[in-house]
Order: structure tokens, then sequence, then C-alpha cells
């Protein structure tokens, strides 16, 4: 049993490492995903850091590159800036890394992805009166974490895009 990785008498470094690389095959985690999934197996704390810290040397866990596929993946999602920012603070990322992150996406992000949310959006609401459909997709854009600002200004377009619609074809 001695030399089961699994058995009574197992490394907790050889434990720990099998875990958190069997973690990170799935998808990149942060440092503190793998410490609370670590510790939630009961591998001893020193073993914990040992190998956390050989995998953040070696460049498997990198909360900085997590930070930033993070923004880039989610964004096109059609999610707010302010809540990735929530979202990695959640997974443990350092509030600095998380704002060189977010420093790093295009100013115009968070009005690109509701603009895109709204056009995906507004076709299935295109029979409904003005102030419903505007009350529904600022509604939807407020969940996703969109500013009053970001939902003003993409919403603003909203009457002339599809008022226009409306005249052409008669109605």
């Amino acid at each position: 049993m001695a030399g089961s990785a699994d058995g009574p008498d197992a490394d907790p470094v050889t434990v720990a490492r099998e875990i958190a690389l069997r973690l990170l095959s799935v998808r990149d985690r942060t440092r503190h995903e793998l410490q609370q999934a670590l510790a939630k197996k009961q591998v001893p704390p020193a073993a914990v850091t040992e190998v956390l810290d050989r995998l953040t040397e070696v460049g498997l866990i990198n909360d900085q590159r997590f930070a930033e596929v993070w923004f880039e993946t989610q964004q096109r999602r059609q999610r707010s800036s302010r809540v990735l920012r929530q979202e990695l603070r959640t997974k443990g990322v350092d509030v600095q890394i998380v704002e060189q992150a977010a420093a790093s996406v295009d100013s115009d992000a968070d009005l690109e992805a509701a603009t895109a949310l709204v056009a995906k959006r507004v076709r299935a609401l295109q029979r409904l009166p003005y102030d419903v459909r505007y009350r529904r997709l600022a509604g939807q854009l407020a969940r996703r974490g969109f500013s009053p600002g970001v939902i003003s200004t993409v919403l603003g377009d909203l009457p002339r895009q599809f008022d226009d619609q409306t005249d052409a074809f008669g109605a």
C-alpha cells in the first residue's frame, strides 16, 4: 500500500500534485481555486503550498494570464467588465491583477458587448411596443452588469432602428 498514490501512506505532496494537475487539465484555474480544492480534499497546508509554488514556478498557475483570458472570453458572452471584475475577485485573483487585466481591454468593450446583446435579443421583441422592448432590454443589460450610462447609450438608438423598420413595412 505504501506505493499507492491513494493509499493511507500516500505522500501528501504527490496527492496534491495529482489533484491540482487533474483540475488544471480541465481548465485554467487561479491559485485560490486550487488552494480551496486541495483544502476540501484535506491535503495538509504545507503540501498545498509546496505544490502550488512549484506549479506557479513552471507557469501552470498564472493569475495574470487567467484574468486576461477571462476578460477576453467572457466579454464575447456579452457581460460587463464590472461583473467580470467581481467574478475574478470571487475566484481569488488579486485586485491589482484584476485591474491590470481590465485596463488591457478596449475602453469601448462594454458598449460593444451591450450592443451585441441588444442586436441578438431585439428581434424576438420586435412586435412589442417600444416601452416594453426598452424595459426588457434594459433589464437584460442590467442583469449582466452594464452601467446605466451604457444601457442608455445602447438603447438610445432603439427607437430609430426599429421604428424605421416598422415604417418600411407599412405598419
